[in-house]
């Protein structure tokens, strides 16, 4: 855990992470398919089929990581995923008219969310890879998790509560918001200026590869 919290890339990392995931545990908590029911008006059926387009974004967020991180650099594409992760969640909070727009809005919101996740997770976890030595690796694994999964049931108790108290709208709102917000623990450090990853080399923590002293390409 020192060791993550005294290096800046794993620090930001581990911070927006468990960011990210409090608040998608707000709203994913159950509120969602209760909000889509209640709210939206959708039946199970329509539901299910919105959570499986949502699965298809994971599936192509998992596809195009890669290619999109090559086009925009790893670090902004970490970024990106942080905000569109849970930044969707709005859109089915907003949702409003026909029953095909209402549906449309959630299948949307969960697509997107889906591709974020992965953009995300796919890009954050190989710039852990490479900055995380070889001996460290199953303590800072275990450490990262502990938080990272330890906040998720917390979310979720504090969705469930602020949904008690302002709505199930106005809490969906809080969740892509705040969401959104988790994006400000990379900023500041070097994450956004990651161009590419070496292939044979490590990363250090002021972003530069071992051996060489130069910055990764911005």
């Amino acid at each position: 855990m020192t060791f993550i919290f005294r290096h800046p890339m794993l620090r930001a990392g581990l911070g927006c992470a468990a960011t990210v995931n409090f608040f998608t545990f707000v709203a994913s908590s159950g509120l969602i398919v209760l909000f889509a029911s209640r709210s939206l008006g959708l039946s199970a059926g329509v539901i299910g089929i919105a959570f499986g387009i949502g699965a298809t974004g994971a599936l192509l967020g998992a596809v195009f990581a890669p290619m999109i991180s090559r086009r925009f650099g790893v670090g902004r594409s970490i970024v990106m995923g942080a905000v569109l992760f849970p930044a969707p969640i709005a859109i089915a909070a907003a949702a409003d008219g026909p029953l095909w727009l209402r549906a449309g809005a959630l299948a949307a919101a969960e697509f997107l969310s889906g591709f974020g996740v992965m953009l995300f997770d796919v890009n954050l976890n190989s710039l852990q890879a490479t900055v995380i030595p070889d001996g460290m690796r199953s303590r800072v694994a275990g450490a990262y998790s502990t938080i990272n999964y330890g906040i998720r049931p917390v979310g979720a108790v504090v969705g469930g509560l602020l949904a008690t108290l302002i709505g199930l709208t106005a809490t969906l709102l809080i969740a892509a918001a705040d969401g959104a917000l988790s994006s400000l623990w990379l900023l500041p450090s070097p994450i956004p200026h990651i161009r590419s990853l070496p292939p044979n080399n490590t990363v250090d923590s002021a972003g530069h590869e071992d051996g060489d002293n130069r910055p990764v390409p911005c």
